[in-house]
């Protein structure tokens, strides 16, 4: 065999071989697994994914409202600096383990001039690359194996998620539109925040569109001051309020940074999703423990994303406005185009998504099954938002409003007598 000749076989085995997926001999690494695997629950978004995936895969037309992906482009001026950040050599190298100095004052001047609360970058702020990061790693800083955390339902599937994988457990107040969907603090027990570490808020809400008032952050802040916990406010919906004002902060409330973090993201505000930035504000001792995790445990927030991300904390929020008017317009559209359906949408405040009952005599997967299949429109099951949400189904209003229109149109078409 020639030289060349040979290579060719090797190349040809290489491409083979790339070709096939490696096939092992079957040996079980079960019994290898950390035992909190078992209890982590599955992410239900990818399940909504596969569902759509499936049905575009087989030409249905569909209309993808499950997704909370932006479906427009960040302001051009933020466009402009990260293109810009990433030709300066600075940029080349890891930032600071808790943030740019830069992002860190920004934070701390958007928290000032749209919330009156005045936050030390150094001892009560990090960044992180995303809300998301944000939540795992405070719960993480709190949370033993069998403590407890307290979750307001329905609630974000990852609230659960990451209390399983530190082996918590979970207590859920409901809520319901009569209320606003914003829990009776006060009717829990006191044996239950006794026990509480951590309470868990979410507010403007996924996936209800409630948003907090001061008397029920204040209520929540004096629980926690009287029983011994922290509270997390996942404020991933800034400025995305429907009626005038922005959404306030828990951080308004009279001794809340006493007892409390805040959860902020770029993604939503900005719609830079993909660029995966954020912030965790609040509590100094709180911050200090959550630092030595997040040195040890995450990955840093991109340099060019914070440089982008002071521009837009620095900025007027006009463009964060801009948003909040076109989710409300949105949430219009969808509200009386489904009300032809014989549907009604629970009054939203704020967030991008919309909250729909059920028919009677449906449960909420049947009838997001239903809809995928008869109307082609995608919606998630509430049920995936805990047992709380059971008996409704999410809408995102991240399409545009003529697409909206035309799911609702979709809906009505087929309901015939289904409801």
């Amino acid at each position: 065999m020639t030289a060349a000749t040979a290579a060719q076989s090797v190349a040809q085995a290489a491409a083979q071989s790339a070709a096939q997926p490696a096939q092992g001999n079957g040996t079980d690494l079960s019994d290898l697994l950390a035992d909190r695997v078992a209890a982590i629950p599955s992410n239900p978004f990818a399940q909504a994914d596969a569902r759509v995936a499936k049905a575009l895969a087989a030409g249905k037309p569909v209309i993808n409202l499950a997704k909370g992906n932006p479906d427009g482009e960040p302001p051009q001026f933020m466009q402009d600096v990260v293109a810009q950040a990433a030709r300066e050599s600075v940029n080349f190298k890891y930032s600071p383990f808790d943030g740019k100095p830069e992002y860190l004052a920004a934070i701390a001047s958007w928290y000032r001039t749209q919330h009156g609360v005045t936050i030390d970058p150094k001892t009560q702020l990090l960044a992180v690359a995303g809300a998301s990061v944000g939540i795992s790693e405070v719960i993480q800083t709190l949370i033993n194996k069998d403590d407890l955390v307290v979750l307001v339902g329905p609630y974000y599937p990852q609230y659960e998620g990451s209390t399983a994988v530190v082996q918590g457990r979970i207590h859920v107040v409901p809520t319901d539109e009569a209320h606003g969907f914003l829990p009776d603090l006060d009717a829990v027990p006191a044996a239950v925040w006794d026990e509480a570490k951590l309470l868990i808020l979410n507010y403007p809400n996924n996936p209800t569109g409630a948003v907090a008032t001061p008397e029920f952050f204040a209520t929540a802040v004096r629980l926690a001051h009287e029983h011994h916990f922290v509270i997390m406010n996942d404020f991933a919906y800034a400025g995305i309020g429907f009626d005038g004002e922005p959404p306030i902060s828990l951080l308004e409330t009279p001794g809340a940074i006493d007892v409390s973090v805040e959860l902020g993201s770029l993604s939503k505000m900005y719609m830079v999703a993909g660029w995966r930035g954020g912030f965790v504000s609040g509590n100094a001792q709180v911050l200090k423990a959550l630092k030595s995790v997040h040195q040890q445990t995450s990955i840093l927030m991109s340099s060019i994303v914070q440089v982008a991300g002071a521009a837009g904390l620095n900025s007027d929020q006009s463009t964060v406005r801009t948003l909040a008017a076109r989710y409300r317009d949105r949430y219009h559209t969808l509200r009386d185009g489904l009300a032809e359906a014989g549907l009604r949408l629970a009054p939203a405040h704020g967030g991008l998504f919309a909250w729909l009952a059920v028919p009677q005599g449906w449960n909420d997967e049947d009838f997001a099954v239903w809809l995928l299949d008869q109307a082609n429109v995608a919606v998630i099951p509430g049920s995936d938002f805990g047992p709380t949400g059971a008996g409704y189904v999410r809408f995102s209003l991240l399409e545009p409003a003529s697409t909206l229109a035309e799911a609702a149109r979709r809906i009505a078409q087929a309901r015939g007598t289904a409801w």
